[in-house]
């Protein structure tokens, strides 16, 4: 029977390196968060339409909504319910994989609006939970394919804390946008 080495002790090289990935990790998340706040702020202040923002399926004025529907939120609830994972799957996710996240963000944010703007109901789509689900995809599927202790580790705490959302991407409710949600687990 194969067992694992013990991991060396950390130098203090390492350790300003991992203080540095966290630092990193916190900083980007916190300002993805904050970007979706202050947006929502601004537009429950300013009354503006979520419709303007959101993605109308197949209406060409509304492709601008692939960038702009993860800032707009339908209620302070749903604002509530996609922040806590948004910002624990962004952290982890810039953590792990720093230079995988600059490429895999903005295509998870852009193949998942663009899939509701091709594939969805007539309907306004609009909040966060689509880059939400596709970086919980991304996560589980890169500890599966990388097999690293990091990969693996990171990979069943987010299966652990966030597997419900593999249910979420079947209709539910008449509110809920699934097609946002399968289109981000498909873009992860």
């Amino acid at each position: 029977m194969d067992i694992a080495r013990p991991l060396p002790d950390p130098t203090a090289t390492s350790v300003a390196h991992d203080r540095d990935r966290v630092r990193y990790a916190a900083l980007g998340a916190g300002a993805l968060l904050a970007g979706i706040w202050i947006a929502w702020l601004a537009a429950w202040l300013l009354g503006w339409p979520l419709d303007d923002f959101g993605i109308r399926p197949r209406v060409p004025a509304s492709l601008v909504g692939v960038l702009t529907a993860p800032f707009a939120h339908a209620s302070f609830d749903h604002l509530m319910s996609n922040t806590l994972p948004l910002g624990l799957l962004a952290t982890l996710t810039l953590y792990c994989y720093p230079r995988a996240a600059r490429l895999a963000l903005p295509l998870i944010w852009l193949a998942s609006g663009l899939g509701v703007w091709l594939f969805a109901r007539d309907s306004v789509h609009v909040g966060a939970s689509g880059v939400t689900h596709g970086l919980m995809f991304f996560l589980f599927v890169m500890g599966l394919l990388r097999r690293d202790r990091l990969a693996i580790v990171t990979a069943l705490v987010v299966f652990f804390l966030y597997g419900g959302m593999l249910l979420t991407v079947l209709p539910t409710a008449q509110h809920v946008s699934f097609e946002y949600h399968l289109a981000g687990g498909l873009a992860g």
